[in-house]
């Protein structure tokens, strides 16, 4: 949650988004505000409560939670449970994956951003006295034993910032921090098919203990190319095959593939 209204927004918007028709792509844009895209130059200002909601990522988190055997009580935290100071003040160690879904920001994206972060609940939500924003720098200062960390949002595979090596912001802090493997985005991704291989990965991670991360999500993958297709929301229309790169390709492993 970025901003108050969302609260009471919440309901409505998460029955729009299970109900709404049409076959548009429904696309996490991590770069996008309550103002428009944040590449336009014409936005001068732009802060954590102007960010978007992302309605289908708590379900996600569930869903993943679920296959594992995790307390959806006590392991996951979303909406304004989300918040900068639980992922700062819990221990860590002993987690052996660690999942967020929201917005990754480059630097600048925000007012007096100056490093790549993930958005948490904004503190106009959750309170205290954080921004809302897990840093690369505070990412960095985590004590981590993961056997890997995922960022299911768009694009968390960018880079620090022009001109720096992919995956050289977020994705090595939590190296620094102490994953062994990180998953990433390399471009915007289409929520439906985010969730479904998300899920489909973590299932079959879970159920075959012989699988190394790297193949689980081939797995995942190859069962979205083969099975699931993106369907019309109001009449059940097929109106694109997962099997198209755009629905599964820009989800890579770095670091050690398990």
């Amino acid at each position: 949650m970025f901003a108050r209204e969302q609260l009471a927004m919440a309901e409505t918007l998460d029955a729009t988004l299970a109900n709404r028709g049409g076959n548009r792509l429904h696309v996490r844009g991590i770069r996008v505000s309550g103002e428009g895209k944040l590449d336009n130059k014409q936005i001068a200002s732009a802060s954590i409560e102007k960010l978007n909601r992302l309605p289908d990522t708590a379900e996600e988190i569930k869903d993943i939670a679920s296959a594992l055997g995790a307390s959806p009580e006590t392991d996951t935290f979303t909406g304004e449970r989300a918040t900068e100071k639980q992922v700062k003040t819990m221990e860590l160690s002993d987690r052996r994956v660690i999942a967020f879904a929201s917005h990754a920001l480059l630097p600048w994206d925000l007012d007096g951003l100056d490093q790549p972060a993930i958005a948490l609940s904004s503190p106009t939500v959750a309170g205290g006295d954080e921004d809302g924003l897990l840093t690369m720098s505070e990412i960095m200062k985590l004590k981590l034993n993961a056997d890997w960390v995922v960022l299911s949002a768009c694009n968390t595979g960018a880079s620090e910032g022009e001109g720096a090596e992919a995956v050289s912001g977020l994705g090595r802090a939590f190296f620094y921090a102490g994953t062994r493997a990180v998953l990433v985005t390399m471009w915007p991704v289409e929520t439906s098919s985010a969730k479904s291989l998300m899920t489909g990965l973590f299932s079959h991670y879970a159920k075959d203990k012989g699988l190394s991360r790297a193949q689980a999500q081939r797995r995942a993958i190859n069962e979205a190319i083969d099975t699931q297709t993106f369907k019309d929301r109001a009449t059940g229309k097929t109106i694109a095959s997962y099997a198209h790169p755009f629905f599964w390709a820009p989800y890579i492993i770095m670091g050690d593939g398990g």
